[in-house]
């Protein structure tokens, strides 16, 4: 039987992430899966461009300031620029929160999802897991595709899975063997 591929987008939850892992690892020792289950890794860097929008947003708002007030433009600088990468990062976190009604972003669930990002980088974590089971083994390769989705730290992410009559089928499996 051809091999399927399983993609989990965990986000910026470098812990689920991690406890998939674990949890492939395991499926592999006990139930002697050898080299029917593979797993790897990509992460893609996703601080950067938000980084970016942010220093963008306080410029934008420090010239407002700085014209409403009077200041020259050497006195218009943006905090951001002074305080570093966290500062802008908190600059934009407390813009973001208020223009959702004047509430605080650090009592919404961006406030976690910001501090994960800032954990791990701020790296977009996906997960491939390669099914590749012989063609006498047709049941176990289905219960496998069928069981991993439902499984705990798997079930949390955005999952798509690709057969090998797929059309993006061979694009994933170049990605895949690319990956270390």
């Amino acid at each position: 039987m051809a091999p399927s591929i399983l993609i989990f987008d965990f986000g910026t939850n470098e812990d689920a992430a991690q406890q998939a892992r674990h949890k492939v690892e395991a499926w592999k020792q006990g139930f002697r899966l050898g080299n029917k289950i593979a797993f790897k890794f990509e992460r893609e860097e996703i601080a950067e461009e938000n980084e970016e929008e942010a220093a963008g947003k306080l410029e934008g708002k420090a010239k407002a300031d700085g014209g409403a007030k009077g200041e020259t433009g050497a006195m218009s600088e943006p905090k951001a620029a002074k305080g570093g990468k966290k500062t802008a990062k908190k600059s934009a976190a407390r813009e973001k929160g208020l223009e959702k009604g004047g509430k605080q972003a650090d009592d919404s669930e961006e406030s976690e999802e910001r501090e994960e990002a800032e954990s791990n980088g701020g790296e977009r974590i996906r997960v491939f897991v390669r099914l590749d089971f012989s063609d006498h083994e047709k049941l176990s390769h289905q219960r496998w595709l069928d069981r991993i989705p439902a499984e705990e730290p798997f079930k949390s992410a955005e999952n798509h899975t690709v057969r090998a009559n797929d059309a993006e089928f061979a694009k994933m499996e170049e990605l895949f063997e690319s990956l270390d």
